[in-house]
């Protein structure tokens, strides 16, 4: 049986943020990437430097959109998908998990023992997330060709399109750090992972 051209996904996790996103909880707060953010993705950029992209991706934000400038600077400007846009923290933006505890005890409790129930006080349950990142990513199925894709997003969005694509099982054991690459593919047999959790200083 004849397969269908290699679909792939390259999936790469923004870079540090000035507003320290490796420990705070920025989701939809627009802050740009800090001198060490712009470092890992010049890092990011070496490890796909013989990649040859069709198709760039990234979030309505600018930590994405500088991102995926650096990685694919010869590809035309990425397009903004606002559906990749992270997760709204509600009043917790920009805290730390430590001074979330402090001033929410009881709802940092509930979030910490069901966080995929959970909804983020004045921000978005993680439903309303995987929706949102589930149609974005169906439209732009629809839109243009399979081929080798870039998509420069956050945490929450890369977990959500690891999800339908590769499934949860697969999912679940990452961390999805800052600047890490995960490489998923899809042929006529479906979509398997090709390398998930690369780390810019591998």
């Amino acid at each position: 049986m004849a397969t269908s051209p290699a679909h792939r996904l390259t999936l790469v996790r923004h870079g540090e943020t000035t507003g320290q996103s490796s420990i705070r909880y920025y989701g939809s707060t627009d802050v740009p990437l800090s001198d060490e953010g712009e470092s890992q993705m010049q890092r990011v950029a070496e490890r796909l430097r013989d990649v040859r992209f069709d198709r760039v991706f990234s979030s309505g934000l600018v930590r994405t959109r500088r991102a995926a400038q650096i990685i694919a600077p010869a590809t035309a400007p990425a397009t903004a998908i606002t559906e990749f846009n992270e997760i709204h923290f509600g009043r917790w933006e920009g805290l730390t998990k430590q001074e979330i505890a402090a001033r929410d005890p009881e709802l940092y409790v509930q979030w910490r023992a069901d966080p995929m129930s959970f909804r983020y006080p004045e921000g978005d349950h993680r439903s309303e997330l995987l929706e949102r990142v589930s149609a974005g990513f169906r439209r732009i199925s629809e839109e243009h060709p399979p081929g080798e894709w870039l998509i420069v997003a956050h945490r929450g969005v890369i977990g959500a399109i690891l999800d339908l694509t590769v499934g949860t099982e697969v999912r679940a054991p990452l961390s999805i750090d800052l600047a890490s690459v995960h490489v998923v593919s899809r042929t006529n047999d479906g979509w398997r992972p090709v390398q998930l959790d690369m780390r810019h200083s591998d």
